[in-house]
C-alpha cells in the first residue's frame, strides 16, 4: 500500500508538473504582453506629451494701449489732444524671439469709430462680441504659414466724430502724425523692421480714405497698402444748403457733441478740408452759407476727393503694392470700383475684389483672411530682403 501510494505519488507528481509548468508558462507570457502593452502606452502618452509641449495650444498675441504724443497735432484749433491712445498688436513669435524684428502694418479706422472698436473692449460692427481684432490676428498666425506682423491702431476719435486722417490746421495733422510720429514712435520703441519695404498701412471707411490720402503723400514711408470699403472718394460738386444751414445755427464745438450722423460728418469733413482760423469758434467754412453755395469752399473739398486728385499721384501709387476691396451691397461699391478702375488704367496692378456683404459685416473676415495675409505676402519680414 505504501509502496502503490508512493509510486502513485511519483506518478502524479510527474503528471502534474507539466500542468503547473505549462500554467507558470502561460504567466509569463501573460505579463510579458501586458508590460508590452504597458510600454506601448507609456510611449504613446509621453510622444503625446512632448508634442503638446512642443506645439501646445495655439499661440496667442499680445495686445496692449499705449500714448504717443503726436507733434503733428499740436496746436490743433479744435482743442484735440496731441496724445493719442494707440491700439498696439504684438504677433506670437514677438514674446518667444527677444532678437527678432518684424514688419508693421497700421491700421486706421471708420468715421465714429475708435481703435478699441476694433480691439476691444468696446468691439463694434463685426469685432463685437469678442471677435476683436486681437482674436482675428491670433487665428491669422495660427499655423496657416502667414508671416506675422505687428498691428497699430491710433485712435482718431474727434470732437466731430473723426479726423478724416486730413491735414487741417484746426483738427490737426493726422497725415504727419500716421506717417511720421507713430512710425517714429513705433520704430524706437519696439523691434520694428525700420524701413519702407517692412511697412503696410490699411483702413477702412474713413480709415480706408485716410490709407489712399497718406499713401499718395508719403510713398516713401510706405511699400504696401489695403483699401476696404473707403468712404468719401467722390468729389460733391452740388453740396446741400440745408445741410450747412444745420452747422450755422449751432453757436458752439460744444454744441456738437451728440450730433446725428449727417450734421457730425458735415462738420468733421469741414474742419478737415476747409479750415480757417480766421473764423472763430469753429475754425472751418461750411459749403453753404446763408442759404448759398459757395463756391471757392466747395472747390476746397473737390480737391480733397480722391477721385478728383488721383492724377497728380500716379508716380506716387506707382511704387506702392496696393489692395482693395468692397462689399457688393455697399454703397460705396461704384465709388471704389472706379478708384481701381482709374489705377488699373494707367497700368498698376492691384488686389482688387467686389464681395458678398455690405459696408461693415464681413470686415473682421476680410483682415483676417485676406488683409493680413496680404501683408504677409508683400512686407519684407526680414531688413535684409
Amino acid at each position: 500500500m505504501a509502496g502503490h501510494n508512493g509510486e502513485a505519488g511519483i506518478n502524479f507528481e510527474i503528471k502534474a508538473l507539466p500542468f503547473f509548468s505549462e500554467q507558470l508558462s502561460f504567466s509569463e507570457q501573460d505579463l510579458s504582453r501586458k508590460e508590452n502593452n504597458m510600454r506601448l502606452v507609456l510611449a504613446l502618452a509621453l510622444g503625446f506629451t512632448l508634442a503638446f509641449a512642443q506645439s501646445g495650444p495655439p499661440a496667442k498675441g499680445t495686445y496692449t494701449r499705449i500714448k504717443v504724443h503726436g507733434k503733428s497735432l499740436e496746436g490743433n484749433l479744435s482743442g484735440e489732444p496731441a496724445d493719442r491712445d494707440v491700439s498696439v498688436y504684438l504677433p506670437p513669435s514677438y514674446q518667444r524671439d527677444a532678437t527678432r524684428r518684424f514688419p508693421v502694418v497700421y491700421l486706421l479706422h471708420g468715421y465714429t469709430n475708435s481703435d478699441i472698436g476694433w480691439f476691444g473692449p468696446e468691439g463694434r460692427g463685426s469685432f463685437a462680441n469678442g471677435n476683436t481684432m486681437t482674436a482675428a490676428a491670433d487665428r491669422a498666425y495660427s499655423g496657416t504659414g502667414t508671416p506675422e506682423v505687428i498691428l497699430v491702431m491710433p485712435n482718431a476719435y474727434t470732437i466731430y466724430q473723426g479726423s478724416m486722417f486730413s491735414n487741417s490746421v484746426t483738427t490737426g495733422d493726422w497725415e504727419g502724425f500716421i506717417a511720421k510720429d507713430l512710425v517714429e514712435y513705433m520704430d524706437s520703441h519696439y523691434r520694428t523692421i525700420p524701413n519702407r519695404a517692412s511697412r503696410g498701412l490699411a483702413g477702412h471707411s474713413m480709415g480706408g480714405y485716410g490709407t489712399v490720402r497718406i499713401a499718395e503723400r508719403y510713398p516713401q514711408v510706405f511699400s504696401s497698402i489695403y483699401i476696404l470699403s473707403a468712404c468719401c472718394l467722390t468729389a460733391n460738386l452740388n453740396p446741400n444748403p440745408q445741410s450747412s444751414a444745420k452747422a450755422e445755427a449751432l453757436k458752439s464745438p460744444e454744441d456738437a457733441k451728440g450730433a446725428e450722423r449727417g450734421l457730425a460728418t458735415l462738420l468733421a469733413e469741414a474742419s478737415a478740408w476747409s479750415p480757417n482760423p480766421q473764423n472763430p469758434p469753429f475754425y472751418f467754412d461750411l459749403p453753404a452759407k446763408d442759404g448759398k453755395i459757395q463756391p471757392a469752399v466747395v472747390a476746397k473739398w473737390v480737391a480733397n476727393a480722391p477721385l478728383a486728385s488721383i492724377d497728380q499721384y500716379i508716380t506716387a501709387l506707382r511704387t506702392l503694392k496696393i489692395g482693395m476691396d468692397v462689399g457688393d451691397k455697399d454703397s460705396l461699391a461704384r465709388s471704389n470700383s472706379e478708384l481701381n478702375r482709374i489705377l488699373t488704367s494707367y497700368g498698376i496692378q492691384t488686389t482688387f475684389e467686389e464681395y458678398d456683404g455690405d459696408h461693415t459685416n464681413h470686415i473682421v473676415d476680410r483682415m483676417e483672411k485676406v488683409v493680413l495675409p496680404f501683408f504677409g505676402k508683400n512686407l519684407a519680414s526680414s531688413s535684409g530682403k
